[in-house]
C-alpha cells in the first residue's frame, strides 16, 4: 500500500512501474504491507502469499497430454476468447486484489487464474474439476466476495470482475457436473 492505495496513486500500474514523479515535491510517501488475514506479515514489508500458492496447487495447469506440438493456426481460436483469456492471464498475483476488499476475498485472483486456463480449447478437459478445486481451497483462506469492487479499481492490470461471474458461473456447473460423475458410479 502507498498512501494509502493498492499500488500507490496511479490506476493500473503495479509498484514497480510508479514513477516518483506521481508525487508532489517533499510529499511524504508511507508505505506498508498488504493488510489481510491471508496475508500474514513476516517482517518489514513481506507478507506470506502462500495461500495464493495453494490455489494455483489445486488446480491452476493442465495435465493433458498433447503429444507433439502442432502448428498454433490449427486450433481455430474466436479473437474475443483469446482476448478474454490474455486479459485473464495478466493477472500478476501480487494481492492487492485481496488487500483493497473490505472481505479480504480473493474472488479476483483465483477468477483470472480459472478464466485464463478455463476460456483456451487445451483447459477444457479440466475445466470443471479445476474451478472446483481452486474456488474450494481459496475459500479456505478467503472471504467472501460481496462485489465492493475495490478488487478491480486496485488491480494494477485492471483485470474486470466479470471473471468473478464467469467463475461463479463455471463452479455451479462443476458442482453439479462432479456430483452427477459421483451419482453415477
Amino acid at each position: 500500500m502507498i498512501n494509502g492505495h493498492a499500488h500507490g496513486p496511479q490506476e493500473g500500474t503495479a509498484t514497480c512501474q510508479l514513477h516518483m514523479r506521481k508525487f508532489h515535491e517533499g510529499e511524504e510517501v508511507v508505505v506498508e504491507p498488504w493488510r489481510a488475514t491471508a496475508f500474514p506479515i513476516v517482517k518489514d514489508l513481506m507478507v506470506d502469499r502462500s495461500a495464493f500458492d495453494r490455489i494455483i496447487e489445486s488446480g491452476g495447469f493442465i495435465t493433458a497430454e498433447t503429444g507433439g506440438a502442432p502448428d498454433a493456426n490449427l486450433t481455430p481460436i474466436p479473437k474475443p476468447v483469446a482476448d478474454a483469456a490474455m486479459d485473464a492471464a495478466a493477472c500478476i498475483g501480487c494481492g492487492a486484489c485481496v488487500a483493497a476488499c473490505p472481505n479480504s476475498a480473493a474472488q479476483l485472483f483465483t477468477s483470472a487464474k480459472v478464466s485464463h486456463l478455463n476460456l483456451l480449447p487445451q483447459g477444457q478437459a479440466e475445466r470443471y474439476k479445476r474451478v472446483e478445486a481452486m474456488v474450494d481451497t481459496m475459500e479456505e483462506y478467503f472471504g467472501s466476495c460481496t462485489n465492493h469492487g475495490e478488487c478491480e479499481k486496485a488491480c494494477p492490470k485492471s483485470i474486470s470482475i466479470d471473471f468473478i461471474a464467469l467463475m461463479n458461473s463455471e463452479y455451479l456447473k462443476a458442482k453439479f457436473k462432479n456430483r452427477k460423475r459421483l451419482t453415477q458410479k
